[in-house]
């Protein structure tokens, strides 16, 4: 019989794949926001085209963490829900 593979040191569990994946596109989600943010401020038109599903994406891995990867993230979500009101505020302002 053959004993179960492992995985090398340091590879990652999949619940730590996980985490870095829901991380890594509230990342890239408040990036995408404070861009939107610094457009509007020069002046510029902005299309958030896209923003809702990358939003949703980040929701449905946020769902798949446990709870203790879920409080690992949450700093990372929280900044995305400052950014999103920030740019709420911003798009309110403009008068284009």
């Amino acid at each position: 019989m053959h004993s179960p593979a492992q995985l090398p040191l340091g590879w990652p569990s999949a619940s730590h794949d996980a985490r870095a994946q829901a991380t890594a596109l509230a990342e890239q989600a408040c990036r995408t926001v404070a861009v939107a943010r610094a457009l509007l401020a020069s002046g510029r038109r902005v299309d958030l085209t896209g923003l809702d599903r990358s939003v949703g994406l980040l929701c449905a891995k946020a769902l798949d963490l446990q709870p203790e990867e879920g409080r690992a993230a949450r700093a990372e979500l929280v900044q995305l829900m400052a950014e999103l009101d920030l740019l709420s505020l911003a798009m309110r302002a403009d008068p284009a």
